[in-house]
């Protein structure tokens, strides 16, 4: 997610806050990039998350599997 899309969701958000509030189209608009950064975000976090490795007492290292 780039810093324009960024700007413009704290754009929305401060619109919505005043008495002013936002359009049905800036709603929209608003719902889908913030869509879109709670998905960039989730994305990021599972790579980090897939890169950790842990080592173990006897020095073996390995990756972090997900828990079932």
């Amino acid at each position: 997610m780039n810093q324009e899309k960024i700007d413009r969701i704290n754009f929305l958000a401060r619109k919505s806050k005043t008495a002013q509030g936002l359009t049905a189209e800036e709603a929209s608009e608003q719902a889908a990039l913030r869509r879109a950064y709670i998905d960039a975000y989730k994305l990021s976090l599972r790579q980090h998350l897939e890169s950790i490795v842990v080592q173990d007492e006897k020095g073996e290292r390995r990756k972090l599997r997900p828990k079932s």
